[in-house]
């Protein structure tokens, strides 16, 4: 079982590369050739030894079928053994450069493959998962099979190569010394078949321990200012030192394992060396083979032993790689949930008629929405409103198509969203986080995100739009001014409105806010709901809201509650009809779960 275990890993390993080796088949072809080179220089390098022994032995009057040495002789097989050793080095250059080139582009475009993959799945796949591990499988994982393939695959092919070719060189000169090779052979492959089954254990247990590590790294230091203001520095340093721990010991385990093989396969070809020598020496002393026979014999028995040690050497490394391999396989097999349609609807920019018709949506077999009929038109300012989790954060994942309704149809235009190209669906909408994520870079980078080929003149456009031009050109170096990651070095309210002018620049003739406000002192929160206005005007708008103003400012306030909507209506109708509105805006709006409509006023 293990071992089918072990095989099946290392097919998927192999079959994750084909796609992208496949591009580099000349790359590849050359460096076999030089492979296959440099084994034929390497069987004959001993042969001018060979020559020389013999042709001494015959000088100093040995009973060998060969020619007495001569100067020029001797000048000549020295010669052919420079060339020799000169061509083999050569190949191996060659074949190792072409490896490594085919193998660096193999892993960046894998790597490519990869990223691109994980962009286009699910927010409850990324949800599920750490970020850390995801991360450590893109980059340390895709690597650790690269280097596996230049420093392991290489020599592995070429010493398997060398190895048969050499056996059947030792069996035409001496059938019954090869017999020992043979059995040396044998007793290698023996030994290592349950060794490396255990270290391909091992490797994997490494590969997932490394993998907490990185989570539990990335966990707390992403969360350090939680982990500071509580004091948690020791409980997060002790719960790193138990991750930290417990790679070591995998680590140290699959090590062991590869040192006990490497020691083992020292000891056979030890046996093996002792037996050629005797048993060649009695040989060479009965007149069976001559002395630059035994030299050549023994020369190949070396270089035969060699590829063993170095297949002990390599399971380790060749098993941390299939590891790795399999990791990357596991996250390429998981499935995009949200895809574009092979033929789909072409609409470019859309007017911004939204509709939600009996929609039912919800998350791992648990339904959030039941049922839900809303439509927005262009121009209309609609306040998402109710208790938290009432459904309004999974209204907006199905407006931007981050999941699709289990039942209902949501449309654009008229058009299922199901039916539309996922970039131009996605061009159509603007949305705006709660938390205004910024990326590193400059402030204008993180603007001209919202429109890639926009000018500095549009750029500072919307910036004066969005009121952020005041701000940044007090930046030590202005609109050129690097923020920190996620852009720490602004404060809420400005990272709020330069994403705001991120989506003024992306004009986009449908905006979603989630939680636009919240969190923001009542200065920072009035700048922003003053950039707010012109980004929304003349739009379809969809506003998540807890902020009583930001309803009050709607053109409409839609009240959700489990799933469903229990109130509909301009704010001002509301105030007038619905105590339980009334009561919410008294509240200021974040009376988040206290305040419930429980059904229809």
């Amino acid at each position: 079982m293990a071992e089918r275990i072990r095989r099946r890993a290392l097919t998927r390993t192999l079959r994750l590369l084909a796609p992208d080796a496949g591009a580099h088949k000349g790359l590849l072809t050359g460096g076999v050739i030089a492979l296959l080179a440099e084994v034929g220089f390497r069987v004959l390098e001993p042969w001018p030894m060979k020559h020389v022994v013999d042709s001494v032995s015959a000088s100093l009057g040995a009973d060998v079928s060969h020619r007495p040495a001569t100067l020029g002789l001797l000048l000549w097989l020295g010669a052919a053994q420079v060339a020799l050793t000169a061509l083999r080095a050569l190949t191996n250059y060659l074949a190792t450069v072409a490896f490594a080139l085919a193998g660096s582009r193999v892993a960046s475009s894998l790597r490519a493959r990869i990223f691109r993959h994980v962009q286009g799945l699910s927010l409850q796949f990324h949800a599920r998962n750490r970020s850390a591990d995801t991360v450590q499988r893109i980059v340390s994982d895709v690597a650790r099979m690269q280097d596996v393939v230049i420093t392991a695959g290489l020599p592995l092919v070429a010493n398997v190569v060398t190895l048969v070719v050499m056996v059947v060189v030792m069996a035409v000169l001496d059938p019954l010394l090869s017999l020992v090779v043979l059995g040396a052979i044998g007793l290698f492959v023996l030994v290592s078949a349950g060794n490396s089954r255990r270290i391909a254990v091992a490797a994997r247990r490494t590969r997932t321990g490394e993998g907490h590590l990185a989570n539990t790294a990335q966990e707390s230091l992403s969360a350090i200012q939680v982990v500071q203001a509580y004091g948690l520095e020791e409980l997060i340093a002790e719960r790193f030192g138990s991750a930290n721990r417990t790679s070591l010991r995998s680590g140290v385990a699959s090590r062991r394992l590869s040192a006990r093989l490497e020691r083992t396969t020292d000891g056979i070809i030890g046996v093996a060396t002792a037996v050629v020598l005797v048993g060649g020496g009695l040989r060479a002393l009965a007149g069976a083979m001559s002395l630059g026979d035994l030299v050549l014999f023994t020369s190949y028995l070396r270089t035969t032993m060699k590829p063993l040690r170095d297949m002990a050497k390599y399971t380790g490394r060749i098993a941390q790689a299939t590891a790795s391999g399999e990791r990357v396989a596991d996250l390429m097999a998981v499935r995009p949930e949200i895809v574009t349609p092979a033929h789909p609807v072409r609409i470019g920019r859309a007017h911004g008629l939204v509709r939600l018709d009996d929609v039912h949506a919800g998350y791992e077999g648990a339904e959030v929405l039941h049922g839900l009929s809303l439509a927005a038109a262009p121009g209309e300012i609609v306040a998402l409103i109710g208790p938290s989790g009432a459904g309004k954060s999974t209204l907006v994942s199905l407006l931007v198509r981050a999941q699709d309704p289990t039942a209902g149809r949501v449309s654009l235009d008229g058009h299922p969203l199901c039916e539309l190209d996922l970039d131009e669906l996605r061009a159509n909408v603007s949305l705006l986080h709660q938390e205004a994520v910024l990326f590193t870079g400059t402030v204008r980078e993180n603007i001209r995100l919202g429109r890639r080929g926009a000018d500095d003149a549009e750029v500072e456009a919307a910036a004066r739009a969005a009121r952020v031009h005041d701000f940044v050109m007090e930046l030590p170096e202005g609109y050129d001014t690097v923020v920190g990651e996620r852009g720490g070095t602004l404060s809420g309210g400005q990272r709020q409105r330069v994403a705001i002018a991120r989506a003024l620049l992306r004009d986009a003739p449908v905006v979603i806010l989630d939680e636009a406000t919240t969190g923001l002192d009542p200065a920072s929160a009035a700048l922003v709901l003053d950039a707010i206005e012109r980004l929304v005007a003349g739009r379809t708008t969809l506003a998540v809201t807890h902020d009583a103003e930001v309803a009050l400012r709607a053109t409409r306030v839609v009240w959700i509650e489990d799933g469903r909507i229990v109130l509909d209506g301009p704010p001002q109708e509301l105030m007038a009809s619905s105590r339980a509105f009334r009561d919410w805006v008294a509240a200021g709006g974040h009376a988040r779960d206290g305040t419930r409509v429980g059904g229809p006023p």
